[in-house]
């Protein structure tokens, strides 16, 4: 028989935390991400639950053919762009916008059928990806003049919209980067489509909040009028009775500081639960809000359970409001 745990994922709420994301938005138009298999929510099921977005951007070819097989007919961006020659036929086959961060990448256009839009991506501080003061004017020229390529987006990415650095310095750096370049942009990710209006532009890139999560560490989903996309439940298994002063799971880095009974949950990092999930971290027992005590082992759980233990379930929320 298998383990009793199901993950539950509410298209309901993805399409409501999309519409939030559209509240900030204003006229700029949406890509949702749905990269890593939409954040763990189902490649397809997102899809279908995000309809109302503009566009959809991935890593992956695979989920790019995917996202085609099932129909999905909006714009696709590839937010790494083009690995290897072998996925340039991919671009015209799957009418895909690939991002260029790099000049090899705009070598490789060159084997494309038919002409393709691109973004081109500027290093504007977050150093991960993206053309540089050294090489941002070649860059772009080399697209602007390409055979194979029609319209060229600007694109950056921000590494402190959600922390006390912000966006200024990196928005000062892509301007001055971009000044003699023409064309739409897109700049915000969630945390900056949330807090800095300046920098939605033409396209938006919301991800994470997407899912019910917030982009920041002092500001709750719940306060951002998110919805948790996903919940995950198991049932307790066995129950432990701790007298004062005992400890729990590996390491005994939970004491009880009483006399207790815990309940031992069929859900553990092998099942996607975070092993890091520190004691206190929020669960549900029959309805009940409950914490995880102890350290999440691979395959159990330990929160206090709510009186009749033999029948308890738990709810341990993955893209929880808090």
């Amino acid at each position: 028989m298998p383990r009793p745990i199901r993950a539950t994922i509410s298209a309901g709420a993805l399409a409501h935390n999309l519409r939030i994301a559209r509240t900030h938005a204003g006229r700029a138009r949406i890509w949702a991400v749905i990269k890593a298999n939409a954040y763990g929510h189902g490649l397809e099921r997102a899809a279908r639950a995000l309809g109302a977005a503009d566009g959809f951007a991935v890593l992956d070819f695979a989920e790019a053919e995917r996202l085609r097989r099932a129909g999905v007919t909006q714009p696709i961006l590839m937010l790494e762009g083009i690995f290897t020659a072998t996925d340039v036929p991919l671009l015209n086959e799957y009418a895909l916008t690939p991002v260029i961060h790099h000049p090899r990448q705009i070598e490789l256009l060159g084997a494309l059928a038919r002409p393709v839009d691109v973004y081109f991506k500027v290093n504007s501080g977050m150093n991960r990806l993206g053309f540089t003061t050294a090489n941002a004017q070649a860059g772009y020229q080399a697209l602007r003049a390409h055979p194979r390529v029609n319209t060229v987006t600007l694109m950056t990415h921000f590494a402190d919209a959600d922390g006390a650095t912000g966006v200024s310095a990196q928005l000062e750096r892509f301007a001055a980067l971009t000044e003699a370049f023409s064309g739409p942009r897109s700049l915000a990710n969630s945390a900056a489509l949330v807090r800095f209006p300046e920098t939605h532009a033409d396209w938006v890139r919301p991800g994470i909040m997407l899912y019910g999560c917030s982009p920041f560490a002092d500001r709750s989903a719940e306060a951002l009028g998110l919805k948790p996309a996903m919940t995950l439940a198991s049932e307790i298994i066995a129950t432990q009775e701790l007298a004062r002063g005992e400890g729990v799971g590996y390491g005994l880095g939970y004491r009880a500081e009483r006399e207790m009974r815990i309940g031992v949950v069929a859900c553990g990092y092998a099942d996607g639960y975070p092993r890091h999930a520190g004691a206190g971290t929020p669960v549900l027992v029959n309805a009940r809000r409950t914490r995880v005590v102890g350290r999440v082992s691979m395959d159990r759980s330990r929160p206090p359970p709510a009186r009749s233990a033999t029948s308890s379930s738990a709810r341990l929320r993955r893209a929880s409001p808090s």
